[in-house]
């Protein structure tokens, strides 16, 4: 399946949301702009394009979102992409937790893990908790040194998720 995310006011995220009342389409709002999340089918005029690699739950019209962007190389794809297909799954028994994409881009190089909790202190809480250092522990943030396919730094953008 694929996701499309697109920026824009949210006056015209909100009217394509509108003219496509057949189609689930998140808005959501944070750091400066908002996004508008789509899965199956693309309303957009102009999205960025990303395959689905692993989810867990369906994506739903509230909560906390946060996008861990990670850029991979090119001959990296694989072991980062098996690197989740295989995780140990703790996150999906972390209170407050929603859902999970890993997404493949289909233009660049920068893979995107969405996750979406209950509330911005539900992730807080899994950053600091054990299972997090578990899931991490190979090369999770605290690392100094990055695997080989790990093309350059990740960052972090946050939403909130604009209930309908």
């Amino acid at each position: 399946m694929k996701i499309f995310l697109t920026s824009g006011t949210y006056d015209y995220l909100q009217s394509i949301q509108q003219n496509h009342p057949n189609q689930q389409i998140y808005l959501m709002q944070g750091e400066g702009n908002t996004k508008a999340y789509a899965e199956g089918d693309n309303p957009f005029d102009e999205a960025l394009t990303y395959e689905i690699v692993d989810q867990v739950n369906d994506f739903q019209h509230h909560g906390y979102v946060v996008m861990n962007n990670i850029p991979v190389t090119d001959e990296g794809r694989p072991i980062f992409e098996d690197r989740f297909k295989n995780r140990a799954g703790a996150i999906e028994n972390t209170p407050g937790f929603l859902a999970l994409r890993i997404l493949r881009p289909l233009q660049g190089n920068t893979y995107t893990v969405l996750t979406l909790w209950k509330d911005e202190q539900s992730f807080e809480e899994w950053k600091t908790s054990q299972a997090f250092d578990k899931a991490h522990k190979n090369n999770g943030p605290h690392k100094k040194e990055k695997p080989g396919y790990i093309a350059g730094p990740s960052y972090l953008t946050k939403y909130h998720v604009i209930e309908s």
